[in-house]
C-alpha cells in the first residue's frame, strides 16, 4: 500500500541532504569538538558551520546567538525558566491560550510557583486581540511569550508587532516566540522585520532533520540563566559534549529550507485545492483559521456529528497519515485545547482533522485524498445517532451545531 504523509506538523521525513550530511558523523568524524587536535578540530568547523546556516535562515544574524538544544520543548522550557530566574523581581507572564503544551505547561507550572500569568484568548478564526494584548502589559511584566505559527490549525500571530509594542511599552520585558511551526515555511527575519524578538525556539524535525536536535536564539543582552549547567559548551549556555551528527543535519536541513523558501506557493496550491474540495462535497464543514493569515501547508477541518479517532483510523486503513490535533497530544480522547479556545461548536469539537503538507506532497497524493475521505465522512455520519443519512443532514433531534 502506497503511504501517503500528511502529518508534516507533527514531523518531516529526513531529507536525503541531511542523512548524507550527517553520516560522516556518525562514523569517521566521532570526534569530540572540545579536543583540541586536528581531527576535533574539523568536527569544531562543522559545527561553527551548522550555526552559520541556521543564522542565514533566521535573516543573517550573528551566529553566536545560537544555542543548540535537543528541540523545541528544551527551547522553551529553557527560555521561559530561565528568563523568570533571570529577574525575579517581575512575576507577571502573558501568553496565549492556544500555545503548544511545551510552553503552555511551564507557564501553568511558573503559576503553581507564584506567577500571574495572562492567557490571552483568541476568536473564533484563531486571531489575537491585540487590544486585549495591549491592556494585559504591566509594570511587572517579565515575559510575553506568543507563538509565531499555531501548530494545529496554522494561524499566523503579528509576533514582529506584539514584541514592538511590548518592548515600546517597557524595554525591560522579554519577548519569546515558539517559532517550531514557521521556521522553513515563511521567512523569519530576527534581523528585520523580527528585530523586537529577544528568544526564538526552533526544532529540526519540523524542517527535515532528524529529531532530537534543535536551538534557541538569545539576543545579545537577553537576561537569561542556563538550563543545563555542567560544562563550557555553547559558549557556556548549555552544558554537555555538542550532538555533533545531528547538528550538522540541521544545519544542512536550514540550508535546504533557505533553498525551498519560494514552494510555499505551490504547496498553498495543493492546500487550498484540497480545502475547496472537501468543502464543496462535505456539508457541515468547518475549516479552523479559515479567516486568518495561515501557513501555507496546513488544513485544519472539524466535520459536525463524528469523531476525529474514527476519522483517523479509516484513515491509516487506506494507508494515509493526518493527525486530530497537535501530536504530543494525539493519544488523549481530550478535545484540542486549541479549538476549545477558538469557540470550535461541541458538534464539531470532537470531529478535527489535520492535514498538514510539505515540498515532498504531490497533487497525485491530495487527489487521493479529495477522492476518499468524503467517503469516510460519510460512511462515519451513516452510523452517528445524530446524522440523518437519507437527508444528508443532521436529525432534528440532533444537538445544533
Amino acid at each position: 500500500m502506497q503511504i501517503i504523509y500528511l502529518d508534516n506538523n507533527a514531523t518531516t521525513a529526513v531529507a536525503p541532504e541531511v542523512a548524507a550530511a550527517l553520516a560522516p558523523f556518525l562514523a569517521e568524524q566521532y570526534f569530540n569538538p572540545s579536543s583540541a587536535y586536528d581531527q576535533a578540530r574539523k568536527v569544531t568547523s562543522a559545527l561553527r558551520a551548522a550555526r552559520r546556516a541556521l543564522a542565514a535562515l533566521l535573516g543573517g544574524i550573528n551566529a553566536d546567538q545560537l544555542t543548540f538544544t535537543s528541540g523545541a520543548t528544551e527551547s522553551n522550557n529553557w527560555a521561559l525558566t530561565g528568563a523568570a530566574r533571570a529577574q525575579p523581581q517581575r512575576r507577571h507572564i502573558i501568553t496565549t491560550a492556544v500555545e503548544h503544551p511545551a510552553v503552555l505547561e511551564v507557564c501553568k507550572d511558573l503559576a503553581r510557583q507564584g506567577y500571574a500569568v495572562t492567557f490571552l484568548p483568541v476568536d473564533r478564526q484563531g486571531r489575537l486581540d491585540q487590544a486585549a494584548y495591549i491592556r494585559a502589559l504591566r509594570p511587572d511584566t517579565l515575559l510575553v511569550t506568543i507563538m509565531l505559527a499555531n501548530n494545529e490549525t496554522g494561524v499566523l500571530f503579528p509576533v514582529a508587532d506584539l514584541a514592538r509594542i511590548a518592548h515600546e511599552t517597557d524595554p525591560g520585558i522579554v519577548f519569546h516566540t515558539d517559532a517550531t511551526q514557521a521556521i522553513g515555511k515563511v521567512p523569519v527575519d530576527l534581523a528585520g522585520a523580527l528585530a523586537h524578538v529577544d528568544l526564538l525556539s526552533l526544532s529540526g524535525h519540523k524542517i527535515h532533520a532528524p529529531k532530537g536536535i534543535g536551538a534557541l536564539y538569545v539576543k545579545r543582552g537577553t537576561p537569561l540563566r542556563p538550563l543545563i549547567i555542567g560544562g563550557h559548551q555553547e559558549n557556556g549556555r548549555r552544558g554537555g559534549t555538542e550532538n555533533v551528527p545531528y547538528i550538522v543535519a540541521l544545519g544542512q536541513a536550514a540550508r535546504l529550507a533557505a533553498e525551498h523558501l519560494g514552494d510555499a506557493e505551490g504547496i498553498r496550491a495543493l492546500r487550498d485545492r484540497l480545502e475547496a474540495e472537501l468543502v464543496r462535497q462535505i456539508p457541515y464543514l468547518e475549516v479552523n483559521g479559515r479567516g486568518a493569515p495561515r501557513l501555507a501547508n496546513t488544513l485544519n477541518l472539524s466535520c459536525h456529528y463524528i469523531e476525529g479517532e474514527s476519522i483517523l483510523y479509516q484513515l491509516n486503513e487506506l494507508g494515509i497519515c493526518a493527525s486530530s490535533g497537535s501530536a504530543c497530544t494525539s493519544g488523549s480522547l481530550e478535545p484540542s485545547h486549541v479549538l476549545k479556545a477558538m469557540q470550535v461548536p461541541f458538534t464539531a469539537l470532537h470531529g478535527s482533522v489535520r492535514f498538514s503538507l510539505s515540498r515532498y506532497t504531490t497533487a497525485a497524493e491530495v487527489d487521493r485524498v479529495i477522492a476518499v475521505f468524503p467517503e469516510v465522512v460519510a460512511s462515519l455520519r451513516r452510523i452517528s445517532p445524530y446524522w440523518d443519512a437519507a437527508r444528508h443532514a443532521p436529525r432534528p433531534t440532533a444537538p445544533q451545531a
